[in-house]
């Protein structure tokens, strides 16, 4: 299963014209480096939807995720931006013969879905998208009841 996941690029290249311009990912290291408390906490509002009208932000979830990044190494956080920006899994995803399901929400705020889902399940060797309208990036916690369903679909297909 990949879940909201980056595949095949994010970072904007002449090769990736759809993707993410590179100032974006600089400007997240930059938060990491100056203020890495304040980025957590504030990157909560789009990677769970919390700024789409009538969402309402649930406060353990944030709190949840702002200790999440509290607990990880600076260094490892400031150097990840760049390995999920920036790494090509394109090959990779072409090498994968087992089914693979590619679970994406249409308003993900962090990994664009048009850059993302559709493009991998059509690289991996036998790829089933399913789009979830309107869900964020970390949909596994807003709409874990739908997600942990279609996942156990799958696995028992």
């Amino acid at each position: 299963m990949l879940i909201s996941s980056v595949p095949p690029l994010m970072v904007q290249t002449d090769a990736n014209p759809g993707g993410t311009p590179k100032k974006v990912f600089d400007d997240f290291q930059a938060q990491v480096a100056t203020n890495r408390s304040t980025f957590y906490r504030e990157l909560t509002t789009p990677f769970y939807g919390y700024n789409r009208p009538g969402v309402e932000a649930n406060e353990a979830v944030v709190e949840n995720w702002w200790r999440q990044g509290m607990i990880g190494g600076a260094k490892a956080h400031y150097d990840g931006i760049v390995a999920f920006s920036q790494t090509d899994f394109t090959e990779d995803l072409k090498k994968i013969s087992v089914p693979v399901l590619v679970m994406h929400g249409d308003d993900d705020q962090i990994v664009p879905y048009a850059d993302a889902g559709p493009l991998s399940a059509k690289l991996v060797q036998n790829g089933t998208l399913k789009t979830y309208h309107g869900y964020p990036h970390g949909m596994p916690n807003t709409h874990h009841d739908v997600i942990n369903a279609d996942l156990l679909e799958f696995v028992r297909s």
